[in-house]
């Protein structure tokens, strides 16, 4: 029991938690904004892979870091046009598109890579985003180790919580894409384009998925690898649930689950000889999903959510 407390109340803890939780952040923010909108992206775990494989082929050419997280956010962005297209203005099922999305985002980006480096038995490295070493900030107590020796992309992340929280709640076409996702006829009759506002949503959410992708090769790891983003997409999914819908909730559940993932990981060294290591894999699961259950009894979810609509019909 002191074992796990001193797990808890340590900063090398908390610095991993934020860390694990940063690409979450980001698809989380961007799951929240599609279904806002009244559309579900189900494509997320292959826009991850395309955000993660563009990100990094683009500073593997030479582009550099920044340019890196731009291509991976337009790589995110084309693969949110093609889902909106299919599912707004032809109203087709958004499970099935989505679904459909996911495949086809990660089978382009594998053949990709494939066909750029035919020969290469292991990724290429590159040189990703070091931490940020802020003088006196991070020499502060606790805050220094956990916040203040973050990479780039994670204070990036935490600023679009800010910015996707000010846009949707204090601006109005934050406004209409809530009333969008509500209640289309209503905007419709306001003389605004529903058709582009989902889109745009869409896009825009998509856009913010991979770079949760371009995080995992250009910050956490220096490398793209098949299989690297391993299921973070549909936890991205439930944890737009377990937060109703609200930015600031859904950075709370990213950290929630960091937290779990980083204490499975120090619980392995701790009794992994007693314990079988399956049981600390799955363990972050299991809590999320009861985290999940919990909140969703009382999640506020967008009305209009799955229904197509289309101009003229009631």
């Amino acid at each position: 029991m002191m074992d796990i407390l001193q797990i808890l109340f340590s900063e090398s803890f908390w610095a991993a938690s934020l860390r694990i939780a940063t690409p979450l952040i980001f698809g989380v923010l961007g799951a929240l904004l599609c279904e806002k909108s009244g559309v579900l992206n189900l494509g997320i775990e292959g826009i991850f892979v395309a955000g993660a494989m563009a990100g990094w082929m683009a500073v593997w050419l030479g582009l550099g870091l920044w340019g890196g997280v731009i291509v991976a956010a337009c790589a995110g962005a084309f693969f949110g046009l093609v889902h909106a297209i299919l599912t707004v203005p032809l109203g087709l099922s958004q499970h099935v598109s989505g679904l459909g999305i996911t495949m086809f985002a990660t089978s382009v980006s594998y053949f990709t890579y494939r066909t750029a480096l035919p020969n290469v038995s292991s990724p290429p490295r590159i040189e990703p985003f070091q931490a940020l070493d802020i003088p006196l900030l991070s020499d502060l107590p606790f805050f220094g180790t956990v916040l203040f020796q973050q990479t780039a992309l994670t204070w990036l992340a935490l600023l679009m919580v800010i910015v996707v929280w000010y846009v949707l709640y204090r601006t109005p076409l934050g406004m209409a894409i809530q009333a969008v996702g509500d209640n289309p006829d209503s905007v419709d009759a306001q003389g605004l384009s529903v058709y582009g506002l989902r889109i745009g949503a869409v896009m825009a959410g998509s856009a913010l998925m991979a770079l949760g992708g371009a995080f995992l090769t250009m910050s956490a790891f220096d490398a793209f690898f098949f299989g690297m983003v391993n299921g973070r997409g549909w936890i991205c999914i439930a944890l737009v649930i377990f937060a109703s819908w609200r930015p600031g909730k859904a950075l709370l559940g990213a950290l929630l689950f960091g937290a779990f993932d980083a204490l499975q990981v120090r619980l392995q060294t701790e009794v992994g000889a007693l314990v079988p290591g399956q049981v600390f894999l799955m363990a972050p699961y299991i809590l999320s999903i009861i985290a999940l259950m919990i909140a969703a009894r009382r999640a506020d979810y967008p009305r209009a959510l799955l229904t197509p609509w289309f101009k003229g019909q009631r």
